[in-house]
């Protein structure tokens, strides 16, 4: 069971979780991920932040990131939630939620969308700062976490 939801509302962290395992005994283990907006990037306070999105292409790229996920380790069910729109410090941003029979496997594919999450998922992040708004480029080190589970 693989759910991708892109959306500007707030989700509730625990009822997604509990979506995931409840009723289904076979899970053994449940691990998330919870991104938050913050107040500083690069050293500098951020206000606000707009992120945007190509509607379909990607809810597509994220469907595509959690089935390799399920190829590569034994899943019961891979949840990703990923908010747009304008986003205020301490916003819920991003979820990502892997249910298993084993917490090996839940954490690895938690680990391995989160990173292929932040360097493939079609996202463009603007951020209004102190001294203005500016785009957010990717992260060598987000490019580095995702080159580590390349095939």
């Amino acid at each position: 069971m693989i759910e991708i939801r892109v959306q500007t509302e707030p989700f509730d962290i625990a009822a997604e979780q509990e979506t995931l395992w409840r009723g289904r005994p076979q899970v053994g283990a449940l691990v998330t991920f919870l991104g938050l907006m913050r107040d500083i990037n690069e050293d500098e306070s951020v206000q606000r932040m707009r992120l945007e999105h190509y509607p379909g292409m990607t809810e597509k790229a994220l469907a595509t990131i959690a089935g390799e996920a399920g190829r590569r380790w034994t899943l019961e069910g891979v949840r990703i939630i990923h908010r747009v729109g304008d986003l205020a410090p301490q916003d819920p941003i991003v979820l990502v939620a892997v249910a298993s029979r084993h917490r090996g496997d839940a954490f690895r594919a938690c680990e391995f969308l989160i990173d292929y999450l932040k360097t493939r998922a079609p996202f463009w992040k603007q951020e209004l700062t102190s001294s203005g708004t500016r785009w957010v480029e990717a992260r060598a080190g987000d490019d580095a976490a995702a080159r580590r589970w390349e095939r």
